[in-house]
């Protein structure tokens, strides 16, 4: 592994330890050697480069590829919530811009759309179907791990970013997520791009690469609102620091990237404010219809400070609460910390290394600000996981992956070129140690699961630690052998948990990678989420169920036969009832003797025969069918392909539509059948909110019809008629 030291512009001799690749090659005159074909670029890489650091390259991202193709359909629909937003894009433009759950544009999903758009495009060319969907997200996880290569190897080496990239590519969490329709693969890839543009920036003080960074954070933002802005104090505080460029010229580029963000994440906002309500889907997620109050409130300061309007409930104070105790040491419980904690304690320690390595370099050493840029988005994400109060849930951390990647990569290339020294060679084996005695705690945590290969990590750990305490005396060959069992010691674990998770499907609205441990979701006695949860609320990994503290009561624990797009074809495969639901094939459990809260965290079982009453005549109608509930009204319309109306949004909470404006729609022939959910449905479903006055108009004035097991109202027939 060879790494360069930085060139100062003057032509004077590079300090040590500000490391950079060398110079790019000048182009040969005409009549010298010719420059190469692109496949023959795209193959052997920069003429720098060894000859294998391409092909190793490729292989990572082939492997990548296949990894996460493999099995990919199991998960089905996934969340069934965002697949029917996407259903709904593939079939009206309308709903593709605003993000709508249905087509005929009642509701948005309570997230901007930007994530949804290549899932959309993806079904309009190919179809809907598991695959259409999911792909899309595969391909994000593949550039993600292509950009933290790039990144690392720009200032190390391509070993380093080798390193780096396996490390992203077999953490669970990552595993999961680049397989799965939620926003946060877009998210993790786009942060992760910003990044690697802030550190070219970094390098030679070009504001276009401010620019592409700001819009790539602008952009994020359209896929998760203000989690996007988690990395911005970092990025722009070093920037401001360590840019090779005046002070002057600083502020104006730093005021740029600002207007940049502003643009690319703007536009969407502004046109959707503008719009006249009137002819807009209402905003989902929101209380007064507006996507601002969204974003600052259940999508903004409601996530730190728990007070989330609207919200199946949000943190508590005092240090913990519905989404589990808050404090340092958060990412590290039995419910998250197999999700991406296995190689934090190495980063943390690799990162102090490198500013300690480089405290001696210029302002403006490109290499240590690439661990200030690398090292702070990971610090800053990690205290705000922390300690947030409101929504939190185990796959948010999918957000930490590259930057933990990117920093082991980088820490290890450093220590490894200086481990003549004891210092990096006893730091090197002190990270070694931590990795592997975190790795046996973690997989301690599950008792029953491989029970040999803990012994495996710690005893391999160890070993490699030892020698790579004396790796500046050893023998290249045996200094070499210590550092791959390192490696290999330091990856067993999270490549286990993630080839766990790759023969899983995973469904429903809250998922986790790996197997079950004790204590976390999924564990035994199922209430093992932090905080405790409801009672009774198991859930199992693989349909990826559970509330605050791991499930609702009478929830559906297994509901991954009803989440595959094919299985419609076999109209017996639909009709066997829930598990835990009391029987309701609906999938819609009682909660408190009846009431209802089914599906609200995953998709409900559509019947044969309650699929053929909503499609027939549905021509004729706006909306097939309205149910309380996002996850209820999705089921039903991914079965059919009509557009259901979801009343209340996702949670049954959202004051859309109102009982006047739903009474107007039933009168204009709009709405063929309402579906019931027990008592009122929905978190919404109960007291005096939009949802339970829709329900209760609907159940005094209109005809009950029974299909299969479920229970509708048809809106076109009074009662007793």
């Amino acid at each position: 592994m060879t790494v360069h030291y930085d060139q100062p512009a003057d032509g004077t001799a590079a300090r040590p330890g500000t490391w950079t690749r060398p110079p790019a090659p000048v182009t040969a005159p005409e009549g010298g050697e010719p420059k190469r074909s692109l496949p023959r670029r795209l193959w052997h890489g920069r003429p720098e480069d060894p000859r294998w650091a391409r092909p190793a390259f490729l292989a990572l991202l082939l492997a990548t590829t296949a990894l996460y193709l493999w099995n990919l359909s199991a998960s089905g629909y996934a969340n069934s919530f965002y697949s029917a937003a996407v259903q709904a894009g593939s079939q009206s433009w309308k709903a593709f811009f605003f993000g709508s759950l249905d087509a005929a544009n009642a509701i948005t999903v309570d997230k901007p759309p930007a994530a949804l758009w290549p899932m959309a495009l993806s079904v309009r060319l190919f179809g809907l179907g598991s695959w259409a969907i999911l792909v899309p997200e595969v391909l994000m996880g593949v550039g993600t791990v292509a950009v933290v290569y790039a990144a690392v190897r720009r200032r190390f080496s391509p070993a380093a970013g080798l390193i780096a990239g396996a490390v992203l590519a077999l953490t669970p969490v990552a595993a999961l997520m680049f397989r799965f329709n939620n926003p946060d693969a877009m998210l993790a890839l786009l942060m992760a791009v910003a990044c690697y543009l802030v550190i070219r920036a970094l390098e030679d003080g070009r504001t276009k690469w401010l620019l592409w960074a700001g819009a790539a954070i602008g952009f994020a933002f359209l896929a998760k609102t203000l989690q996007a802005f988690l990395i911005l104090p970092p990025l722009a505080l070093v920037y401001g620091v360590c840019a090779p460029v005046t002070v002057k010229k600083r502020i104006g580029q730093l005021a740029a990237a600002l207007a940049a963000i502003v643009v690319s994440g703007g536009w969407w906002v502004a046109i959707v404010e503008l719009w006249p309500a009137s002819s807009r889907p209402y905003i989902g997620g929101s209380q007064n219809n507006s996507f601002l109050e969204l974003t600052f409130g259940y999508n903004g300061l409601g996530r730190l400070n728990g007070d989330e309007t609207g919200s199946v409930g949000g943190g508590g104070g005092g240090g913990g609460g519905n989404w589990g105790e808050t404090g340092w040491d958060r990412l590290f419980g039995s419910s998250i910390g197999g999700q991406i904690s296995w190689l934090i304690p190495a980063a943390l320690i690799l990162l102090v290394a490198g500013l300690v390595a480089t405290r001696r370099a210029g302002r403006t050493s490109a290499t240590r600000g690439a661990f200030l840029v690398w090292g702070g988005a990971l610090l800053t994400t990690m205290l705000v996981f922390s300690y947030m109060q409101g929504i939190f849930h185990e796959y948010y951390t999918v957000a930490l992956a590259p930057y933990v990647a990117a920093v082991t990569g980088m820490g290890a290339a450093l220590l490894w070129e200086q481990r003549a020294r004891a210092w990096a060679s006893l730091t090197l084996a002190a990270a070694t140690t931590a990795t592997a005695a975190w790795g046996y705690v973690l997989l301690n945590r599950s008792t029953d699961y491989l029970p040999w290969l803990k012994w495996l990590v710690l005893v391999g750990g160890l070993t490699a630690a030892l020698g790579l305490i004396f790796a500046g005396r050893l023998g290249r060959r045996l200094a070499l052998g210590a550092a791959g069992l390192g490696l290999v010691a330091a990856l067993a674990g999270p490549a286990a948990y993630t080839l766990t998770t790759l023969t899983e499907g995973h469904t429903g609205s809250i998922v986790t990678a790996g197997p079950s441990v004790a204590g976390g979701r999924g564990g035994p006695g199922g209430g093992g989420a932090p905080g405790g949860g409801f009672p009774g609320g198991g859930q199992n990994q693989q349909g990826g169920q559970g509330f605050p503290g791991g499930g609702m009561p009478g929830q559906n624990q297994n509901q991954n036969q009803n989440q595959n797009p094919n299985q419609n074809q076999n109209p017996n495969q639909n009709q066997t009832p829930q598990n835990g639901d009391g029987g309701r094939p609906d999938g819609m459990g009682g909660m408190g003797g009846g009431g209802g809260i089914g599906g609200l965290l995953n998709g409900a079982g559509v019947s044969t025969e309650a699929k053929k009453l909503l499609e027939t005549d549905a021509d004729a109608y706006t909306w097939a069918a309205a149910a309380i509930g996002s996850q209820n009204a999705a089921s039903y319309q991914l079965s059919t392909g009509e557009p259901v109306m979801a009343v209340g949004g996702f949670n049954g909470t959202d004051p859309s539509p109102t009982l006047a404006q739903f009474q107007r729609y039933v009168a204009a022939g709009k709405i063929h059948y309402f579906i019931a959910s027990g008592a009122g449905g929905g978190m919404g479903g109960s007291g005096d909110g939009t949802s339970a006055q829709i329900t209760s108009w609907v159940e005094a004035n209109f005809k009950k019809v029974t299909a299969g097991s479920a229970t509708f109202y048809d809106l076109t027939q009074k009662a007793g008629d």
